[in-house]
């Protein structure tokens, strides 16, 4: 009887010390698999990215036959600008605006056509990506934004957009925006566009 009483004794001790530890190892699954959750939605360190000032292609027909531009740089600034805001509001972006191009560079110009210069520009200025904007007005009521983003070291293109719109100078700023948004930042979170849309036309 004591023999039987003692083994019965073992074998709840057993049982017992058994349903700790795969509680135990439950636990550390649960706390594993947390863990991991919470770094996967953990905020990224945004990406730094060199915006360099948006540049103008003016092919209309008045400015062929004035052999001058027939746009404000005013309207130029504010679609660099909203250029800007966008990458910042989006949180994936801290963006750097200390952008001038070196004097001494061969093609200070036209980044546009200096066949992805900018990004060494960029690397030199701490950026880990550069962008390129052009808005090219084709009528004084029709115009193309498209945009270059290259890795700054590599020079590799990582993206490169472009869209028509219609509308006058005034609306440039509100093109890019729109470029950016639905093409670059949030082209599969249509919930994000909306917000978006409505927060940068307020500004």
């Amino acid at each position: 009887m004591h023999w039987t009483m003692t083994k019965a004794r073992s074998q709840q001790k057993a049982t017992r010390r058994s349903a700790f530890f795969r509680g135990l190892v439950g636990l550390l699954i649960i706390g594993t698999g947390s863990a991991a959750l919470r770094t996967e939605g953990a905020p990224q360190t945004p990406i730094a990215i060199a915006v360099f000032d948006f540049e103008l292609d003016d092919v209309t027909p008045a400015s062929s036959l004035l052999q001058q531009t027939t746009s404000s740089t005013a309207a130029l600034q504010k679609a660099t600008d909203a250029a800007r805001r966008a990458l910042t509001r989006s949180g994936r972006y801290r963006v750097i605006t200390q952008t001038n191009v070196p004097a001494t560079s061969p093609q200070s110009a036209r980044l546009e056509d200096c066949n992805g210069c900018e990004a060494a520009i960029a690397l030199k200025l701490g950026a880990q990506q550069s962008m390129i904007g052009v808005v090219r007005r084709a009528t004084q009521t029709d115009y193309y934004v498209g945009i270059e983003i290259r890795d700054a070291r590599t020079g590799k293109l990582v993206n490169a957009q472009s869209a028509n719109f219609a509308g006058g100078e005034e609306g440039w700023a509100s093109g890019v925006r729109m470029l950016l948004d639905h093409q670059v930042l949030y082209p599969d979170q249509p919930e994000r566009l909306s917000s978006s849309d409505e927060s940068s036309s307020a500004k």
